[in-house]
């Protein structure tokens, strides 16, 4: 497989069915069982997921994009409660009365009529499997003994989509339950410091669980070294890396 990766992006101009008419971002397909995968990378750790005429927006954040100019959701996926994560008016804009967001518990008290989901729970939604899995922090602290991401409070979330399964983590680091996972096709790992993993812990949990390929997301364009990444993946021939993000 491919290592040293950087796309060339598909820059496509936004419509009522593709991402932002204001702006242009990257995206990228995956093609799956039951037709193409695409992603769209808003920024940070916003994704729009395209699938079988369904819209997925994972973690909108306004100050990525203007969310009004974006396509309506049938789902809103939610990891945690932290701003950059839970933006009420970002949700707001993208959600009709028929979208279901899915949230961890935490994020069920800051935003009405969604669907809780905790460590371990496997939902259908929509005729698609979420599970929700762990997403916290081992080394990481806001303080002594105080993670930025405390075990049990959000989630990452793994989707499947097809015959694929795409693992969205949220804001973790490269826990034992993310080294455990299995037959994970496509990974979207965060990367931005001090709040999730290095690129040496992206490149541990990537070993352990060799997803068919992998996103680093939610990092600080130019400030998160990729290359470092790149290099550590380099002789990981299972894993496909691809860098997209731009800011």
């Amino acid at each position: 497989m491919r290592k040293y990766l950087y796309l060339i992006p598909i820059l496509i101009e936004l419509t009522a069915t593709g991402a932002a008419a204001q702006d242009h971002f990257k995206t990228d397909v995956l093609k799956t069982s039951q037709g193409d995968l695409e992603i769209t990378f808003i920024g940070h750790a916003s994704l729009i997921f395209d699938f079988e005429g369904k819209v997925i927006h994972v973690d909108p954040f306004g100050r990525m994009a203007d969310y009004s100019k974006l396509p309506k959701a049938d789902i809103i996926l939610i990891t945690h409660d932290h701003r950059d994560h839970l933006d009420p008016e970002a949700v707001k804009s993208v959600r009709t009365e028929k979208t279901i967001l899915i949230l961890n518990q935490d994020s069920a008290t800051k935003i009405d009529g969604g669907l809780v989901m905790k460590n371990g729970d496997i939902k259908t939604v929509e005729g698609l499997k979420f599970e929700a899995v762990p997403a916290y922090n081992l080394v990481h602290m806001r303080s002594e003994g105080v993670p930025y991401h405390p075990k049990g409070a959000g989630n990452g979330y793994v989707i499947t989509l097809g015959d694929k399964n795409v693992y969205v983590a949220g804001d973790t680091e490269n826990i034992p339950e993310m080294k455990a996972l299995k037959n994970i096709d496509c990974a979207f790992l965060p990367m931005n410091l001090p709040y999730t993993m290095t690129p040496e812990m992206v490149a541990d949990a990537a070993r352990a669980f060799k997803p068919g390929i992998l996103y680093p997301y939610h990092y600080h364009f130019g400030e998160t070294d990729t290359t470092k990444l790149l290099e550590l993946m380099q002789d990981v021939k299972e894993v496909d890396v691809r860098i997209m993000y731009a800011r």
